[in-house]
């Protein structure tokens, strides 16, 4: 029979609490990963990981994913966007109309 690993973790004054680091390397957590808490008529909570929703589009979570450490690791190399080239893009986008809520249209067609 496999062993069985065992973690506790305390709760603040808050109700909070970390999650060990050997739940979050069994569950493959990451930061802002949400978790579910299946409640056993025995009183038993089993944590597993959320499964993403529907809508999330894994290629962009992946690429803001990618965005943010670079950030982390380079913030040199962020650089502050002048009132100029602000003024150019307003002006490029100004008369365009966006209803994000209109469904996109086929590709084929």
């Amino acid at each position: 029979m496999p062993a069985t690993l065992e973690a506790e973790s305390t709760l603040t004054a808050r109700y909070q609490t970390t999650v060990p680091e050997t739940v979050r390397r069994a569950l493959q957590l990451s930061k802002r990963d949400k978790i579910h808490y299946s409640i056993r008529a025995n009183g038993e909570v089993v944590l597993t990981r959320a499964q993403s929703d529907e809508g999330d589009d894994p290629a962009l979570a992946a690429f803001l994913g990618f965005l943010a450490k670079d950030l982390a690791n380079h913030p040199e190399h962020l650089q502050v966007i002048d009132a100029g080239l602000v003024e150019r893009l307003q002006g490029v986008v100004s008369n365009i109309e966006i209803n994000l809520n209109e469904p996109l249209p086929d590709e084929d067609a």
